[in-house]
């Protein structure tokens, strides 16, 4: 299956997640949170640098709760102002 390049919205759409996890994150180790929410480090790397801009809703609702983030803020903060 081919994947369509990403836009530019989606690409700062999860760049912006990826700060957020890592704001919420704070002083926690990424393995620490990891573990709890039942992914890789890798995958969290990944997320928070911007790497993997659309991960799956189930990693994302994971690392939510795993962090105490309400997933409709979380959504709401992500979304790009005037879209």
């Amino acid at each position: 299956m081919v994947r369509n390049p990403l836009t530019p919205e989606e690409r700062e759409r999860g760049e912006r997640l990826g700060r957020l996890l890592r704001e919420a994150r704070g002083g926690r180790s990424m393995t620490e949170v990891a573990a709890s929410a039942g992914i890789s480090a890798e995958t969290l790397r990944k997320i928070e640098t911007g790497r993997a801009p659309t991960p799956a809703f189930f990693t994302v609702a994971a690392l939510a709760g795993a962090l105490g983030l309400s997933m409709d803020d979380l959504a709401g903060r992500c979304v790009l102002a005037g879209v």
